[in-house]
């Protein structure tokens, strides 16, 4: 009888010994599969599977490279070429560039009356652009035609739209495109950029 129960002692610790290692098992379990989910979801092994993909296939344009120096030493350049696979296209990036701008005061004064009234608009101007000075010496050439040009769109308007907010800007657009357009007509090339007014006067 007493040998029973130190048998039945002696079982007894056993029992907690199995269920910590078993816990300890699954916590390492969840804590592995945790980490593992994680590295999955956030592309931990895409990254290293589209850079060994990268690899791969600069391995195959240098060797097709390679094939096609060696196939135009061999004197074989259109079986090269046929057997060479497409290269990958690169984007240019857009660089930021910047011209030189140069400007030429027109020597006399545009004066032109406004449609429906006595008021006169009186203004002097000055081109800018961004080409070499071929562009200025066109200007100079057909100077007759240019002021015609420009005295015709200057003399469509009326008081009321001088008084607009944005008349000025309109007025300035539309004389670079009556300039250009005279240019391009005697020249085959515009070339003006801008039209900026050095004296606006209405009175």
């Amino acid at each position: 009888m007493a040998t029973a129960e130190e048998t039945e002692v002696e079982e007894k610790p056993k029992k907690p010994i199995l269920k910590i290692l078993l816990l300890v098992l699954l916590v390492l379990l969840l804590m592995g599969g945790t980490v593992g989910a994680t590295l999955f979801f956030s592309g931990f092994f895409n990254k290293k599977a589209v850079a060994s993909a990268e690899e791969e296939l600069e391995g195959a344009e240098a060797a097709a490279k390679d094939g096609d120096a060696a196939g135009g030493k061999d004197g074989k350049d259109g079986k090269a070429a046929k057997d060479a696979k497409p290269e990958r296209v690169k984007k240019n990036a857009p660089e930021l560039v910047r011209f030189e701008y140069t400007y030429k005061q027109m020597d006399k004064e545009l004066l032109s009356n406004l449609t429906g009234t006595r008021k006169v608009m009186q203004i002097q101007i000055a081109f800018m652009t961004s080409y070499d000075e071929r562009v200025f010496k066109n200007i100079e050439k057909h100077e007759f035609a240019i002021r015609g040009a420009l005295l015709d769109v200057m003399r469509q308007y009326t008081e009321a739209d001088v008084n607009r907010p944005e008349f000025r800007k309109e007025l300035a657009e539309k004389l670079k495109d009556e300039a250009n357009r005279v240019l391009t007509q005697y020249e085959d090339f515009g070339g003006i950029d801008a039209i900026h007014f050095t004296s606006f006067i209405v009175q």
